[in-house]
């Protein structure tokens, strides 16, 4: 090998390219950990409704660790991430040093059984909220389902100037609403949308004209639904 003047050249020229290498890598480490690069405004964007001016100084004056270039995006995002109304997060660095930080917060559509809320994708998240919202009960794995049909019925109560307060799906996918008058409607499984939107066509000309406060209703008959009175009970109400 020693006897091998082209071998020798190219493993020093090696070694020295080695060596330039790691001396780039140490003087660039020890640049960007200089504190001649420091953070000089962090920028929230987004609409925010929920989350305070305080939740964000905490998380940028006590999460936030290192410069412009040393700090830790992801675990940024993952910190903002942890806020209750926080859906997505997105961050960037813009120089010479900031950092814009996008967040998303959650629209929430409803509750979750009284545990949780679950907002306009259909997702459930924690937080706490004083809105007025309907209550969703129902299997854990109908929330996206449970959030779709309640739009649609929402939308098919709208000429009767009725919501839905309360929307209940059972295992065997069984659907009931509760309506904000106190009315609780029984849609079964099938065709559920057409029943209910047969009984808003009738609901003027029937439910409407009775003089007592109508508390249940069966939409599951073929030809017409079954009302109970308060304290009393009623036979199917055929529709015309």
């Amino acid at each position: 090998m020693w006897d091998k003047p082209a071998l020798m050249l190219w493993l020093a020229n090696l070694l020295y390219t080695l060596a330039a290498i790691m001396l780039l890598y140490a003087v660039l480490f020890m640049v960007i950990h200089l504190p001649v690069f420091p953070l000089k405004e962090v920028k929230v964007n987004g609409e925010l409704s929920h989350v305070t001016r305080e939740q964000v100084q905490f998380i940028t004056t006590r999460a936030l660790r290192g410069n412009f270039f040393t700090l830790d995006l992801n675990r940024t995002r993952r910190t903002f991430e942890k806020l209750p109304w926080v859906r997505n997060v997105q961050v960037r660095r813009r120089w010479p040093g900031r950092l814009e930080v996008t967040l998303e917060e959650h629209q929430a559509l409803a509750r979750w059984s009284n545990v949780a809320l679950v907002n306009t994708q259909g997702e459930l998240f924690q937080a706490a909220s004083d809105q007025t919202l309907p209550v969703f009960n129902g299997p854990q794995d109908g929330v996206q389902e449970m959030s779709a049909q309640y739009l649609a019925f929402k939308q098919q109560l709208e000429p009767i100037g009725r919501q839905p307060a309360q929307l209940s799906l059972s295992p065997r996918r069984a659907w009931q609403i509760k309506l904000d008058n106190g009315l609780t409607v029984e849609l079964g499984k099938d065709q559920v949308e057409a029943r209910l939107g047969k009984f808003v066509k009738v609901f003027n000309r029937s439910i409407a004209r009775l003089n007592q406060t109508v508390d249940y209703v069966d939409l599951r008959y073929p030809n017409g639904f079954a009302v109970r009175m308060e304290h009393t009970r009623a036979g199917p109400v055929k529709k015309s």
